[in-house]
C-alpha cells in the first residue's frame, strides 16, 4: 500500500521507528528469517507489522513503555476475525487468540507492535519456530513462507526485528505465541493518538486523515497526566499541572531534578509547621500544596519526555514516603513545641500506620497482579461474596466519573487526599487537629480496605509470597532462619501472634506512671516477637499470607516503639529510629514493584529479629536510647552505601565490563 505522499507504508513505518528511537531498522521476509534475528539480538526489539497507521509517538510510547519488559500494542477496535484479540486485566495481557477462543471475554484487539525485552527474547524466538512450523496455536493460520509481506525489522540495539501485517499475519502469530508460552505482556492501549491497521488502500486513506487531525505534541502534552487518578489530583492539581511540564521542559529540567524541588518544598513546609504561628502554618499549607504539584509533574515529564530510569522510579517511589514522613515530623514537633500535647507519639503512630497500610497496598497489588494471570478454577470461578465484591469493584471502577467512582478512590485515602487534609487542616486549625485527621481517616480506610480485601483474597486463593523471595520481603535475618519451623498454624497466624507482644508492652509503658519499671517484660515481649520466626520456612501459599510481610513490619515497629517507651527515650529519636526502619522497607518494596533483586548489603541489615534483639539487649541494660540511636545510624549508613553500590558503582562496572578491549574485534554496545 502506498501513503499520501507515495513511499510505501513499510517505508513509512521503517523511519517512523528510527525516529522512536531504533538504532536499527531491518526487514525480514518470513518468520525463520526473523528467528535468525531475534536470536543474535542482544537488547530490546520492537516489532511491527506493516498494515500499521500510526502516530510516531505511538511507537516512541511503546518502545519506551516503563511498565514491563515487553509490552503490546493494543487498540479498542471491535475484534474481528483474521485479528488477534486480547483479554487484558489490571494493564496485563492474561489471554489472546482468536476471537471465538476468547468465549466473548476480548476486551481489544492486537495492535500488530509490541516491544520484546531482553529476557524474552529466546522466548520470542521460540514461538517464531513454533509458528512457522505450524506447532503453536495462533489466531489464524499463515500462508506459505512465499506469501508472507516483507518484515520491517527495528531494535533500540544490534538485531532488532519486525514482523508482517495483515489478517492472521505473522506479528499476529507471534504475539499469539509469545503469549501462548506464557511470556508476561502488559498492554499499552492508545489514547488521545491513533492507531489502526489498514487492510486495503481506502482504510489507509482514512487512517491517514485521523492521524493528521490530532495534534500529536497537544497529546501527548494531554497523555502526560495519568488517565486515572485520585479525586484530589484529577481536579486541583493535573487541571494546571501540564502547564507546568512545559516549562519544565523548555527549562531542560529532568524528572529527578523536580523530585529533588518537592523534597525541599515538603521540607520548607515542615519547617513552618514546626515554627507554629498562622503566617508559617499557612505558608506551611502552600509549600505543601505546591510540593504536591511537582510530586505529580515529575512523573507528568516522564511520561512527556519519556525520559524512564530505574533510578528515577525508585527515587520517586522513596522520595514520597520522606516527604509525607517529613510533614508528619514537622507537625508533631510543632504540637510539642505549642504545648498542645505529645506531638511526636501521634506523628509516630500516623508514619507506622501509613507504612503498615503501604505494605498491605503493595502486597495485594502483587496478589491482584497474580490473579490476573491465572485461570478461576471452579472453586472460585462464581459465587461467594468475594466473588460478588469482585464484580461490584470491576462496575464501580468501570463506571469513571461517577460518585460512586470518585467514593470509592477517595474514601481509601490515598496520597493527594492526605496532603489535602494537611494543608487544609493546618492552615484552618493547627498541627495537632491536623494529625489526629490523618489518623482518623487513615485507621478507617485501613479498616475498610483491609476487610474487603480480606474477604476479595479467600475468593481468589492466590498465593504471592511463594513466587518470589519470602525471605527477602519478610526481611528475616539469620536468627529466623535458624528457628524451628512450625508449620501446622501457618506464617500469617505468626506473624499476627508476635505482633501482640510488643502491642501489649507498649500499651502498658503508655499507661503506667513508670514505664521504667516494665523492663523485665521486654524479654518477655521479645520471646512473644521471635514467634514470628517459627514461620520463616513454612510454605507461604495460604490465601491471606500476602499480609505477613505488614503483620511483621507492624511488629517489629511496636516492639522498637515500647523498647523506647520503657527506655523513656524522647519522642523525636524514636520517631527517627522509625523512620529509618521505614527507608529500609520502603527499598524493598520499591525493589519489587521494579522486579529488582535484594540491596547489595542486605545481609548487613539484620533482619527484623536481630534489629529487635539488640534493641532488648540495650533495654535491660537500661541504655535503650544509645541503642536507638547507635542501631539506626548504623542501619542508615548500610542503606546509603547499598544505594551507591546498586545504583552508581555496580552499573559503572557493568558498563565498563561491556566494552570490549581494543584491537579484540569487539563494540561498543549501542
Amino acid at each position: 500500500m502506498t501513503t499520501a505522499t507515495g513511499e510505501p507504508l513499510a517505508d513509512r513505518l521503517a523511519a517512523q521507528l528510527r525516529l522512536a528511537g531504533a538504532d536499527e531498522v531491518r526487514f525480514a521476509a518470513t518468520l525463520d528469517e526473523l528467528t535468525d534475528l531475534v536470536t543474535t539480538a542482544t537488547a530490546p526489539v520492537l516489532i511491527t507489522g506493516t498494515d500499521l497507521v500510526a502516530h510516531t509517538a505511538v511507537l516512541r510510547h511503546l518502545a519506551t513503555s516503563p511498565v514491563g519488559p515487553t509490552v503490546a500494542l493494543v487498540l479498542g477496535d471491535p475484534p474481528v476475525p483474521g485479528r488477534t484479540a486480547v483479554r487484558e486485566e489490571r494493564g496485563q495481557v492474561v489471554d489472546a487468540g482468536a476471537l471465538d477462543s476468547l468465549d466473548g471475554t476480548a476486551t481489544g484487539v492486537f495492535g500488530g507492535a509490541l516491544r520484546v525485552g531482553v529476557d524474552d527474547l529466546p522466548t520470542l524466538a521460540a514461538a517464531a519456530r513454533a509458528a512457522a512450523s505450524g506447532m503453536l496455536p495462533v489466531a489464524a493460520p499463515i500462508g506459505p513462507a512465499g506469501d508472507v509481506a516483507p518484515l520491517p525489522a527495528i531494535g533500540r540495539g544490534p538485531g532488532g526485528s519486525v514482523a508482517a501485517g495483515g489478517p492472521g499475519s505473522a506479528v499476529d502469530q507471534l504475539f499469539a505465541g509469545l503469549a501462548a508460552l506464557g511470556t508476561l505482556v502488559f498492554a499499552q492501549r492508545v489514547r488521545l493518538l491513533v492507531a489502526h491497521r489498514v487492510e486495503d488502500q481506502a482504510g489507509l486513506t482514512a487512517a491517514e486523515a485521523a492521524v493528521t487531525a490530532v495534534d500529536e505534541d497537544r497529546a501527548e502534552l494531554r497523555l502526560s497526566v495519568k488517565e486515572k487518578d485520585d479525586f484530589f489530583s484529577t481536579y486541583f492539581v493535573s487541571t494546571w499541572s501540564p502547564y507546568v511540564v512545559r516549562l519544565s521542559a523548555r527549562l531542560r529540567l529532568t524528572p529527578t531534578g523536580v523530585t529533588v524541588i518537592s523534597v525541599l518544598f515538603a521540607l520548607g513546609a515542615a519547617v513552618l509547621f514546626g515554627v507554629g504561628g498562622r503566617p508559617a502554618l499557612v505558608g506551611g499549607a502552600v509549600l505543601l500544596y505546591l510540593g504536591f504539584v511537582l510530586d505529580c509533574v515529575d512523573g507528568q515529564l516522564a511520561r512527556y519526555t519519556r525520559h524512564f530510569s530505574a533510578w528515577g522510579g525508585w527515587l520517586d517511589t522513596m522520595a514520597d514516603r520522606a516527604k509525607e514522613y517529613l510533614v508528619y515530623a514537622g507537625l508533631g514537633f510543632g504540637v510539642s513545641h505549642a504545648g498542645l500535647g505529645n506531638g511526636w507519639a501521634l506523628a509516630i503512630a500516623a508514619m507506622t500506620l501509613q507504612t503498615v497500610r503501604h505494605m498491605t497496598d503493595t502486597w495485594y497489588g502483587v496478589l491482584h497482579d497474580e490473579a490476573a494471570r491465572r485461570p478461576r478454577t471452579a472453586t472460585n470461578a462464581s459465587g461467594g461474596i468475594g466473588d460478588r465484591l469482585n464484580a461490584a469493584s470491576t462496575r464501580v471502577q468501570a463506571d469513571t466519573g461517577s460518585v460512586s467512582y470518585w467514593l470509592k478512590r477517595t474514601v481509601v485515602f490515598p496520597i493527594g487526599e492526605r496532603w489535602a487534609l494537611i494543608a487544609l487542616t493546618v492552615a484552618l486549625f493547627n498541627p495537632l487537629v491536623s494529625l489526629i485527621a490523618v489518623l482518623v481517616w487513615g485507621v478507617l480506610a485501613f479498616a475498610y480496605t483491609g476487610a474487603l480485601r480480606t474477604l476479595r483474597a479467600r475468593w481468589m486463593w492466590v498465593p504471592v509470597l511463594d513466587t518470589v523471595d519470602a525471605t527477602l520481603h519478610r526481611d528475616d535475618g539469620p536468627l529466623a532462619r535458624w528457628l524451628p519451623v512450625v508449620r501446622p498454624m501457618g506464617p500469617l497466624t505468626l506473624a499476627v501472634i508476635a505482633a501482640l507482644g510488643p502491642a501489649a508492652l507498649l500499651a502498658g509503658a503508655v499507661l503506667s506512671d513508670e514505664p521504667d519499671g516494665l523492663r523485665w517484660a521486654v524479654p518477655v515481649a521479645l520471646l512473644v516477637l521471635l514467634v514470628g520466626g517459627l514461620g520463616a520456612g513454612a510454605a507461604h501459599n495460604g490465601p491471606l499470607d500476602w499480609l505477613v510481610p505488614a503483620a511483621l513490619r507492624a511488629a517489629e515497629y511496636l516492639f522498637a516503639i515500647a523498647v523506647g517507651v520503657v527506655g523513656a527515650v524522647p519522642g523525636w529519636l524514636i520517631f527517627g529510629y522509625v523512620f529509618v526502619l521505614t527507608v529500609h522497607h520502603y527499598d524493598l518494596t520499591a525493589r519489587l514493584e521494579k522486579r529488582q533483586t535484594a540491596p547489595p548489603l542486605h545481609a548487613a541489615t539484620l533482619g527484623w529479629e536481630g534489629r529487635s534483639v539488640l534493641l532488648a539487649l540495650a533495654a535491660i541494660g537500661g541504655i535503650a536510647g544509645i541503642g536507638l540511636t547507635t542501631l539506626g545510624a548504623y542501619l542508615l549508613v548500610v542503606f546509603v552505601v547499598s544505594v551507591v553500590l546498586a545504583w552508581f558503582v555496580r552499573p559503572a562496572r557493568s558498563a565498563r565490563a561491556s566494552v570490549a578491549p581494543a584491537g579484540a574485534g569487539g563494540a561498543v554496545p549501542r
